[in-house]
């Protein structure tokens, strides 16, 4: 009998590999792909967690956007796993959606997509990626008209990538 290649949330982890200091391309979905940060108050509560270093405990989130039902970050691992990393966001996501705006029921889908960045991946084309995402979506005219977002390169007094 032919094995069926995995579906569904364990597609997602089949092959996941968490190497400290390797930079992860991150998506995160909402439940449902519900858009739940058209709503200011959601996106801000979401994105004061997401700016929170201790979110990421020794990874570094280098750029990240908030989009209406999904989410986009680019991630250097730091000592723990991705798995972990992620279930810690989605969980400090969730408790202050809950506690701050009364939202009923999980926010985030399940799982999320990785994609370890090869070497030979312009580091700042897919941070341009990233941040083009409301662009492309006609959420914004300009990447600047869009307030869910942030990039350590706009920070003067951030050290280079390792």
């Amino acid at each position: 009998m032919p094995a069926f290649p995995p579906v569904g949330r364990r597609a997602l982890r089949q092959g996941r590999v968490s190497i400290p200091g390797q930079l992860y391309l991150l998506t995160t979905v909402t439940r449902h792909r519900e858009c739940l940060f058209l709503d200011p108050v959601r996106a801000r509560v979401v994105s004061r967690v997401i700016h929170a270093a201790s979110t990421w405990a020794d990874s570094r989130l280098l750029v990240w956007v908030l989009m209406p039902d999904h989410w986009h970050g680019l991630l250097q691992l730091g000592g723990e796993s991705l798995g972990r990393v992620m279930h810690r966001f989605k969980a400090c996501a969730s408790r202050a959606l809950h506690e701050s705006c009364g939202l009923d029921g999980p926010p985030w889908a399940r799982s999320f997509h990785d994609h370890a960045l090869r070497a030979d991946e312009d580091i700042k084309a897919a941070a341009r990626y990233i941040i083009g995402n409301p662009v492309r979506a006609g959420l914004a005219e300009s990447v600047l008209a869009y307030p869910y977002w942030n990039a350590i390169w706009l920070d003067r007094d951030v050290p280079p990538i390792l």
